[in-house]
């Protein structure tokens, strides 16, 4: 083991399986000599050259469509879409096109392309660059989604998602890119659908997307304290969906509460949160708790921004009136 960043993790997994599949390539704008505005993938044109690192126009629409028709007729393109907020421009390639091919022809037709892209706010990047949109790409069956909460998830899911023959959105927080983790230096996969529990507990169940993994386990430290014990559980995957895992733990803490960047209306927090209800609901002590950002436009404002997204502090008082039972008292 050894602990490298979460930037460092994804380009080791893009690296080596471009190295194992030579039908392998990505493009999008900035990747080859800027490697991204995160330097995410610094590097890989000096290795691969522009053949399989391409520069593309501002013209996102443009080259996912290009990807999609790649993919279709054999290579396995990775599309680095610069920042997450843009996927309202390639929704009709993405969500019109390649999802919908499989089903569309029979099954003959595969579609092994992968979107990455990034999400999350507090950067102080203002309405239009700082969005959480993964609900968006979820709602839309024939893609899956994944969201990695550390370096090691990072590695992982992106090798998992470029090998897989349907296409796969995985979603980074922007944050996060420096933060380090122990990452194996042999090579590992993580399967889709398999959820990781964190941290054990017999209280209540906090089940945390992407950075609102660190926030649960945060506040987890903060609820032991007070002898209340939190489980935390990252799901990695958003679909599939791993609720056998989720279910289990509620079943035995009684009580849950869903973590999520994204805005909560119709979002990420509502859908587990229904699946919970409809699957342990004579286990539950309280009603399960959704967090998610405020419905607002992420403002640049440094002071209202920082109240937009969950915290450990918030999550802590929300968890506690849960287990004490006045969550009345809560807003």
């Amino acid at each position: 083991m050894r602990e490298i960043t979460l930037s460092q993790a994804v380009n080791e997994a893009i690296v080596e399986e471009m190295r194992r599949d030579p039908t392998t390539f990505l493009l999008g704008e900035d990747v080859a000599e800027a490697g991204t505005p995160f330097k995410v993938l610094s590097g890989l044109v000096e290795e691969f050259g522009t053949d399989r690192i391409i520069d593309t126009p501002i013209s996102e629409p443009g080259f996912m469509g290009m990807a999609v028709g790649a993919a279709m007729t054999g290579t396995r393109p990775i599309v680095d879409l610069m920042f997450g907020d843009f996927l309202f421009l390639v929704m009709d390639q993405l969500c019109n096109q390649a999802a919908k091919q499989s089903y569309m022809s029979g099954g003959k037709l595969k579609v092994p392309l992968t979107l990455r892209t990034n999400l999350g706010a507090t950067r102080r990047s203002a309405a239009q660059h700082s969005q959480s949109l993964h609900a968006l790409v979820c709602h839309i069956p024939g893609l899956k989604v994944a969201m990695p909460s550390s370096a090691y998830e990072a590695k992982g899911l992106m090798k998992t998602a470029i090998r897989d023959n349907n296409p796969v959105v995985i979603i980074e927080d922007k944050l996060m890119y420096q933060e380090k983790a122990a990452v194996p230096e042999e090579e590992y996969l993580i399967p889709f659908g398999e959820a990781a529990v964190l941290r054990s507990g017999r209280d209540i169940t906090l089940i945390a997307t992407s950075s609102m993994v660190q926030v649960a386990l945060k506040a987890a430290d903060t609820l032991a304290a007070d002898g209340i014990e939190a489980e935390v559980i990252d799901p990695r995957t958003l679909v599939p969906l791993d609720e056998e895992t989720l279910v289990s733990s509620v079943r035995k803490t009684s009580r849950a509460m869903v973590i999520d960047e994204g805005h909560q209306n119709y979002g990420i927090t509502g859908e587990i949160a229904s699946r919970l209800a409809e699957m342990a609901f004579y286990y539950l002590d309280a009603p399960v708790q959704r967090f998610g950002a405020m419905d607002v436009p992420v403002p640049f404002s440094p002071v209202l921004e920082d109240l937009t997204v969950p915290t450990a502090e918030a999550v802590v008082e929300r968890a506690r009136a849960a287990v004490e039972g006045r969550l009345d008292d809560v807003a």
